[in-house]
């Protein structure tokens, strides 16, 4: 009787009670998983003067120290008689195995625990009891009428059981197998006789089907390790194993020596295993390959190229991968292949010729305005490992980014750079670069020095002309070039003045650019652009004129020349660089002036003031002014109109040692409310390298810097 307790009890504390005299017990669920959180105990009680035997034919439960977790206890008369939880014995935990349990009297409880989890899927307990006086199982000599795996006594008589994957024969004592339904697709593989190198099991029938595709032919071949019952008179007259390959059959072959190797002439083949209910014999072990029925010629790998694999034969199904050497590319029918490959036929043809390997053309490169390519071939040749250098036409321009310029055909199929990858370089115009040099030494005159055209190409004159207001809105300032298509400048310059406090941009269709500008009387002759982009700082503070620094986007780029050049701006202010622009030195300033609107350019050198000072002279004012770390001042002690000579905005620019480059490290910002070029009266300066972060985000790299 078997009592499968995962219908009849939920989850929690069970109790079974038992009275037949022999059944058995099973863990809930099994053979699957046993539940979490279970409590089943079964009392089993027999007539007086019968005793109970128990054991365990499976036990499978999570291990734990002293079997803490999961367990089955054995009690008998309120007395514990064992304990048993893992799947082995260890130093805190033991297992039934094959013990017989014998109860002193007439009864036995088992109980069964687990607890909230498990970390693996433990199958449970699989148990039988039974009440006898004669263990025929023990006692038993008869072989023909013993059990193949287990055999279970009980008043009167016994049976048989099988193990796990077993069947019980008909015969109710033998254990047979399964295994008519084995089939084998793959080209090569291995089988043998189940539980091989184990005995065999009895009275059964064994059916294995190698089954490949039409094309192939299959070769057998045994393991030297090979025992099959067998009669010293008879051939194979009890278990023997056959193979049929279409119509031929080889065998039976049976005893302790293998067959040679077969090589049939067939992609099917059956092998039929027989044994009958006798012997204890381990088996056999075959394993089988295929080849092509004809084998391919060996292909040719094409001018610069390689096949894989390279063997010697090539037989049926076989596969071969097509390559190119780099710089090559796979050509198949007029058409690019990324890859190719060809197989074997069973007509020990290939199903495709091998393809052409031709070498990668990268074509014309990439035309760069303002900017020519050198070929290093006389040829120009455009093949791959060509190289090519970008240079700029006129001197005004640099390559950009700031790369080598020199540029291979790569493997792929496209012109590559060491430093900037495919990418095709620019011609941008060089900044700092005058184009008429400066005086050898520059006087300081009272009012500025008188400029010539191009020795400030990058000074812009903007205008903001906002006829829809009343009073109409009209005034101008300065700015500098940084490319063909943006301009620095101060905020305030950029700043509506019909805002009260707020910080609201003018709008971009009230300002004027003009550029290359010498005289201003002369401006409607210049070169102008509207503009399409105003950004000011967003932190810019109308109060104290921190953060006194814009942008400004040309609605149309500006052709660079001799009167328009961009100015370069500082790099970025770091730890181990000092702060720019440094104590003392000097710079220039260049504008039309506040006081004279249609003069021409002039210019003045002037000293950048140590910041204490700067500070100290504001703090003396009646008014409070805040000098910032964003701010710097320049100009002399005395004064002088020449302080004054800047325009808003405009750039106070440094030549920069080593490359001469001219650099834009402030913008002119705002003075004192006494005379301009009053005593101890400075300039004060954004100071432009503090936001080299803020200019990068709005503008990208480039060669301003």
């Amino acid at each position: 009787v078997t009592h499968n307790l995962l219908s009849m009890v939920p989850a929690g504390a069970q109790v079974i009670c038992l009275s037949d005299m022999y059944g058995t017990i099973n863990s809930p669920n099994f053979p699957e998983p046993y539940p979490k959180e279970s409590e089943v105990r079964w009392n089993i009680s027999v007539p007086d003067g019968f005793q109970i035997r128990l054991y365990f034919l499976h036990f499978d439960l999570e291990p734990s120290y002293l079997c803490e977790y999961d367990y089955v206890k054995v009690e008998a008369n309120g007395e514990e008689l064992a304990v048993f939880c893992g799947r082995e014995d260890s130093d805190t935990e033991q297992v039934p195995g094959e013990q017989v349990m014998s109860s002193p009297r007439s009864s036995f409880s088992v109980s069964f625990r687990s607890d909230f989890s498990n970390e693996e899927r433990f199958l449970g307990f699989e148990s039988h009891y039974s009440a006898v006086d004669v263990d025929e199982c023990r006692d038993r000599n008869d072989e023909d009428l013993a059990c193949d795996h287990f055999c279970h006594n009980y008043i009167g008589g016994y049976y048989c059981s099988c193990r796990y994957g077993y069947l019980l024969h008909s015969d109710n004592r033998t254990c047979r197998v399964e295994c008519s339904d084995n089939v084998y697709t793959e080209r090569s593989g291995v089988l043998s006789s189940s539980d091989f190198p184990n005995p065999y099991p009895k009275s059964s029938d064994c059916l294995y089907h190698i089954e490949l595709e039409d094309g192939f032919l299959l070769s057998l071949e045994f393991d030297d390790t090979f025992d099959i019952e067998d009669h010293p008179d008879v051939t194979c007259p009890y278990d023997y194993v056959k193979i049929q390959a279409g119509e031929k059959v080889y065998g039976p072959f049976c005893g302790d020596r293998p067959p040679g190797k077969i090589q049939t002439e067939s992609n099917k083949v059956q092998v039929f295993f027989h044994s009958d209910n006798s012997g204890e014999n381990i088996g056999w072990r075959l394993s089988y390959t295929s080849s092509g029925r004809s084998p391919c010629p060996v292909p040719v790998k094409p001018l610069y190229g390689k096949l894989d694999p390279v063997q010697i034969q090539y037989s049926f199904k076989d596969h071969v991968l097509v390559s190119c050497d780099p710089g090559y590319r796979l050509i198949r029918d007029g058409e690019e292949l990324e890859h190719f490959q060809i197989e074997c036929q069973k007509d020990g043809s290939w199903n495709s010729f091998v393809p052409l390997c031709e070498i990668v053309d990268c074509g014309t490169p990439g035309e760069v305005a303002m900017g020519d390519v050198i070929f290093e071939s006389s040829s120009n040749s455009t093949l791959f490992g060509s190289i090519i250098q970008y240079i700029c036409r006129e001197s005004m321009y640099q390559i950009h980014p700031k790369i080598n310029s020199m540029y291979t055909c790569g493997e792929k199929g496209e012109w590559t750079n060491s430093e900037h990858g495919t990418k095709t370089p620019t011609c941008l115009p060089a900044c700092g670069e005058p184009s008429q040099p400066f005086p050898a030494q520059i006087k300081r005159i009272v009012g500025g020095r008188s400029t010539v055209p191009g020795l400030f190409p990058w000074q812009v004159l903007l205008t903001v002309e906002d006829m829809s207001r009343v009073p109409e809105d009209r005034w101008f300032g300065s700015g500098a070039l940084l490319s063909e298509s943006w301009v620095l400048t101060a905020a305030h310059v950029l700043r509506s003045q019909r805002r009260g406090a707020t910080v609201v941009p003018v709008a971009p269709e009230h300002v004027r650019v003009y550029l290359g500008l010498h005289d201003v009387r002369a401006k409607q002759n210049a070169t102008n652009r509207s503009v399409e982009q105003v950004i000011l700082h967003p932190h810019f503070d109308p109060r104290n004129y921190n953060n006194d620094i814009a942008l400004v986007k040309l609605s149309q780029a500006v052709p660079v020349g001799e009167l328009v050049r961009p100015i370069c701006l500082p790099p970025p202010q770091g730890k181990d660089r000092p702060q720019s622009p440094q104590l003392n030195t000097l710079g220039l300033v260049a504008g039309w002036g506040i006081s004279n609107p249609n003069a021409s350019v002039a210019y003045v050198k002037l000293p950048v003031v140590a910041q204490e000072e700067c500070k100290a002279s504001y703090a003396s004012r009646s008014i409070n002014y805040n000098i910032t770390d964003n701010m710097f001042c320049a100009g002399f002690y005395e004064g002088g109109r020449d302080t004054c000579l800047g325009d808003s905005g405009g750039a106070f620019v440094m030549e920069e040692p080593g490359s001469g480059r001219w650099v834009a490290q402030g913008l002119v910002s705002w003075g004192g409310p006494e005379e301009c070029g009053s005593q101890r009266v400075y300039g004060v300066y954004t100071r432009v390298a503090n936001y080299a972060d803020w200019l990068q985000s709005q503008l990208g790299t480039g060669p301003w810097w």
